[in-house]
């Protein structure tokens, strides 16, 4: 599949999105932004990049050919996973195992993932929970995190 082809699916993909996100709204009001803000913001970021795909200059004959499968696999594997463990372990310490396999397939260590991971797991929790007052599962950190 050629990088052009990828970026008018993803762009297709983003509209579908954001047309359905649109009319998410919740019983009643728990937080500020309500289960639309989200699913848009993601929809706004799959169409930019996209259109990135399609639009940027070409740089000679890159595809997804050469693709190396086994970073692939981990990377939804652990994707799968964090869905998976979201609820029980909680935002901040799902986020951070999920990017030690993702940072690996990129060439990091465990030891940088892991500890990149930690703090963006953290400094997102807090911007969704203490600014944006997006309710998140904090999982066994509970008391660790209600004193921030």
């Amino acid at each position: 599949m050629s990088d052009r082809a990828l970026g008018a699916a993803c762009v297709v993909a983003s509209v579908a999105m954001a047309a359905v996100a649109r009319n998410y709204t919740a019983a009643f009001s728990y937080e500020p932004l309500g289960p639309r803000a989200f699913p848009l913001l993601l929809a706004v970021g799959l169409g930019l990049s996209g259109l990135w795909l399609v639009l940027r200059p070409t740089l000679g004959a890159q595809t997804f050919n050469g693709v190396p499968w086994m970073p692939t696999l981990w990377c939804a594997g652990a994707i799968m996973a964090y869905a998976a463990l979201f609820q029980a372990v909680g935002f901040v310490l799902a986020t951070a195992l999920m990017t030690v396999p993702v940072g690996m397939a990129f060439g990091g260590t465990w030891r940088k993932t892991l500890a990149g991971g930690a703090a963006l797991g953290l400094v997102l929790f807090l911007l969704f929970d203490k600014v944006l007052d997006v309710v998140l599962p904090v999982g066994p950190l509970a008391a660790w995190l209600g004193g921030f």
